[in-house]
């Protein structure tokens, strides 16, 4: 499959990552929701669109205050469903429309989290079953690849991260200056403080509600929610210890590593520099943060999801 190629009309990577968002056409597949219980007592809503049985399963992680409504997630089940392939998408904790019960929310590193969802889908399904991930996402697949070593091919037959923020401390950085600290870092405050407040609430001491309420940027609230509250000392220990780049070499399943060179997200210079045993890096020029859209104004964003399928399908 062809490299990436941004449209001339849609130049940098703040409106590449933009306007896919918002703009873009998008299709609208019919997602069935099934509830989990988990084994700390509290739920992950898990939505499916299921195809013939024995047919490829595509399960994909969102990025940070996503779920199955996101304009990558629409486009990735719709491709999945057009080539005959089954697609499950379980949402983190909170990220469904609905406050979790448990003292918990989720992580950038969340990787025993994921092997909880990826195994039980794993026991559920006969037949080939990937995992992709998106933004946070992507990162936390990473990480639970990394972890398992070997052990992870007997889950999935390959991974797939898109966008990911490999140096969550390079990330965090870029999101907190200019342009981004105006619309990025107030975008997701505006949804992660209230669902964080109202946890702190629920089950006194987890975490300091007025720090919450005071946070400015990422790393005011991963400092005062996301590192306390999921066992880091701090968020430059959390930063650090979550963060996937440096332990690429770890991975033993093949895995794809998409990140476009203008995403607002994460700068050219923290991404890796060489692939390293199973993994494939693929760092087009443009793209923008999750967006690479193509086509005439308002664009299609199906380019993402034809990658990934390729690469699942063997297509490389």
């Amino acid at each position: 499959m062809n490299g990436y190629r941004a449209p001339r009309w849609l130049p940098g990577g703040q409106l590449q990552t933009i306007w896919p968002a918002l703009f873009a056409r998008r299709p609208y597949p019919h997602w069935q929701r099934q509830r989990w219980d988990t084994p700390d007592g509290d739920f992950v809503d898990v939505d499916r669109i299921d195809a013939a049985a024995g047919a490829p399963l595509l399960v994909l992680f969102h990025g940070l205050e996503g779920s199955s409504r996101s304009h990558y997630a629409l486009a990735l089940a719709q491709a999945c469903h057009d080539a005959g392939w089954s697609c499950a998408l379980p949402h983190f904790r909170g990220c469904s429309g609905e406050l979790n019960r448990a003292p918990r929310a989720y992580h950038s590193g969340d990787w025993a989290e994921l092997d909880w969802m990826l195994r039980r889908l794993r026991a559920a399904h006969v037949g080939p079953m990937y995992a992709a991930g998106v933004s946070l996402g992507g990162n936390a697949l990473l990480r639970w690849a990394q972890e398992l070593g070997t052990q992870a091919a007997r889950t999935v037959d390959a991974v797939a991260a898109v966008s990911a923020p490999l140096d969550l401390a390079a990330g965090a950085a870029a999101i907190g200056r200019g342009f981004n600290r105006l619309v990025y870092t107030r975008m997701f405050l505006r949804t992660l403080k209230p669902k964080a407040i109202a946890l702190a609430r629920r089950h006194p001491g987890l975490a300091d509600v007025a720090r919450i309420a005071a946070a400015r940027d990422l790393h005011d609230f991963d400092d005062a929610f996301t590192a306390p509250v999921h066992g880091f000392t701090d968020a430059l220990d959390y930063w650090r210890r979550a963060s996937a780049g440096p332990r690429l070499g770890e991975i033993r399943l093949p895995a794809l590593v998409l990140n476009a060179r203008n995403d607002p997200f994460l700068p050219a210079h923290a991404l890796p520099r060489s692939a390293v045993r199973e993994v494939t890096l693929e760092q087009p020029g443009h793209g923008g943060h999750v967006g690479f859209a193509r086509g005439a104004p308002p664009g299609r964003i199906d380019w993402m999801p034809q990658r990934l399928l390729a690469f699942f399908g063997g297509g490389g």
